[in-house]
C-alpha cells in the first residue's frame, strides 16, 4: 500500500510539472487583448482644514515688554540690580536615586553607550529603554567608584540624559530632556535668557510670567551652555539691549531710493561707516540720524510702511535672537525675518555686534558693527524680494540702537520694578 502511495504521488507529481511545463508562453510583443490607457488622477476636494484662527495664535505674552519702544527718551545705560540666587536649573521631572552599589574594574571597547550601560547595569538587575538610540559610542577602562558617578560618567560623555524609575528599576535614556529655569524677577534678565535660548535655536519654550520659569526642551549641549550663561551672571554682566524698528519703503517714483542724499540732507560725519556685504549695506550714525530724522527723510521720497518694533537683549559675548514677527503681523511676508546679534562691550563703552539677518530658507546678509554707545546702525538695500512677491525697487530698512544694561547683585528679592 505504501508503494502504491508512493507511486502515485510521483505519478501526480510529473503530471503537474508536464502541465505547468505544457502552458504556453505570451510573447512579449502581443497584442494586449484591450488597449492600455493612461491613469489619470483627479483631485479629491475636501473641506479647508480646521485651524487655529490667526488672532489667537498671535496672542504673546512678551508683546508689553517686548514690542514697545520709547524712541524719544531711550536709556542707553540701565543699572540693573537682581538676586543671584533666584537662578535655579532643574529637570521637570526628576530621577529617582540610583541603588548605591559599588563599581570595581568595569571596561568595555568602543560601543554604543546604550549598550555599555546595558552591560554595566545587568548586574545590578536594572532593566535598560533607550527608544532614541543609538547614541555615541565610548570606551572605558578600569572604571571604580559608586553606580550613579559611573552612569553619570558615561551618559556625560555620549550626551544623554537619563532618569530612573527605582519602583520598577528602570534607567531611561533620551537625547532631550525638559528643564525648568527660574530666573529673577527682573524682566531684561527675563527676556535675555528667552533671546539666548532662540538664539540657540530652541523653540519649544514656555515662559511663565508669574513664576519668572522658563520651561523648555533641550539636548545636553544647550542644557550646558545655559548652565554657564548662570554662572556667567556671578560676574555682574553687562547686557546689551538692541531698540529694532524695521520698515517698508516703496519710492514714489519707481526708482531706486537715492541713499547718497543722506549726505546733503545731513552734516558731514553723521555717518560715520559705511560696509557692503553680501545683500545690502550697514550705515553707523551719530544720533542726528534717529529714527524721527530718518523717517522724515525717507517719508519724503517713498511710502514708508512700519513692519515691526521691539526689542532683545544679548548677554556679553552670547548670541541672542529678535523674531521681527512677534512684533508685528504675522500674515505680512516680512515676518519670516529674524535679527540675531552677539555682542561685546569694550573699552570707552564701545560695542561690537555680530548682526546677521536670516530667514526660514537661511541666512541673507551678515555685517560686524562697531560704534560708541550714542550711535546707531541701519541696514538699507534689502530688496523686499527676498521675503514675497517682487515689488518694483521696494526696499526692507533695520534700524538699530544698541543700549547697556549694567547687573549689580542684590541679597534682596527684587519683583517686577524693573
Amino acid at each position: 500500500m505504501k508503494n502504491k502511495l508512493t507511486l502515485r504521488s510521483i505519478l501526480l507529481s510529473a503530471f503537474l510539472i508536464t502541465a505547468c511545463h505544457s502552458t504556453p508562453v505570451e510573447e512579449t510583443n502581443a497584442t494586449p487583448a484591450s488597449p492600455v490607457k493612461n491613469a489619470q488622477f483627479d483631485v479629491v476636494k475636501t473641506k479647508n482644514a480646521i485651524r487655529t484662527p490667526d488672532g489667537a495664535n498671535m496672542l504673546d505674552l512678551e508683546t508689553p515688554l517686548r514690542c514697545n519702544v520709547n524712541w524719544q527718551t531711550q536709556q542707553l545705560i540701565l543699572t540693573l540690580p537682581f538676586n543671584n540666587s533666584a537662578f535655579k536649573l532643574q529637570p521637570v521631572a526628576p530621577s529617582d536615586d540610583l541603588p548605591l552599589l559599588e563599581v570595581t574594574g568595569f571596561t568595555f571597547d568602543t560601543m554604543p553607550a546604550e549598550k555599555a550601560l546595558a552591560k554595566l547595569l545587568k548586574e545590578a538587575g536594572i532593566k535598560l529603554s533607550a527608544k532614541d538610540a543609538p547614541y555615541a559610542s565610548i570606551s572605558g577602562e578600569d572604571l571604580k567608584g559608586e553606580l550613579t558617578d559611573i552612569v553619570n560618567m558615561i551618559t556625560g560623555a555620549a550626551g544623554v540624559f537619563y532618569r530612573y524609575d527605582a519602583a520598577n528599576k528602570m534607567l531611561t535614556l533620551s537625547r532631550k530632556e525638559e528643564h525648568i529655569v527660574y530666573v529673577p524677577k527682573t524682566r531684561p534678565i527675563m527676556l535675555g535668557l528667552l533671546d539666548v535660548l532662540r538664539g540657540a535655536g530652541l523653540t519649544d519654550m514656555m515662559p511663565n510670567w508669574s513664576e519668572y520659569s522658563i520651561t523648555f526642551t533641550a539636548d545636553m549641549e544647550a542644557k550646558n551652555n545655559l548652565k554657564q550663561l548662570i554662572n556667567y551672571f556671578e560676574t555682574n554682566p553687562t547686557l546689551i539691549a538692541y531698540d529694532v524698528r524695521v520698515f517698508k519703503i516703496t519710492p514714489f517714483d519707481g526708482c531706486d531710493v537715492e541713499w547718497k542724499a543722506l549726505l546733503n540732507e545731513f552734516h558731514f560725519g553723521s555717518i560715520t561707516t559705511a560696509q557692503t556685504g553680501v545683500i545690502g549695506r550697514v550705515l553707523t550714525t551719530t544720533n542726528e540720524i534717529n529714527i524721527a530724522t530718518l523717517q522724515r527723510f525717507l517719508g519724503s521720497k517713498a511710502n514708508v510702511e512700519s513692519v515691526s518694533e521691539g526689542k532683545f537683549v544679548v548677554p556679553n559675548l552670547w548670541l541672542s535672537r529678535f523674531d521681527v514677527g512677534k512684533c508685528g503681523n504675522m500674515r505680512q511676508p516680512q515676518s519670516e525675518l529674524s535679527v540675531l546679534a552677539k555682542a561685546s562691550v569694550e573699552a570707552d563703552n564701545h560695542i561690537t555686534s555680530d548682526v546677521t539677518l536670516e530667514t526660514n530658507n537661511g541666512q541673507i546678509t551678515q555685517f560686524k558693527v562697531k560704534n560708541k554707545l550714542g550711535e546707531n546702525f541701519m541696514i538699507i538695500g534689502l530688496p523686499n524680494e527676498l521675503f514675497g512677491p517682487y515689488e518694483a525697487k521696494s526696499e526692507i530698512v533695520v534700524f538699530m540702537v544698541p543700549r547697556l544694561i549694567k547687573t549689580v547683585k542684590t541679597s534682596e528679592d527684587i519683583k517686577n520694578n524693573i
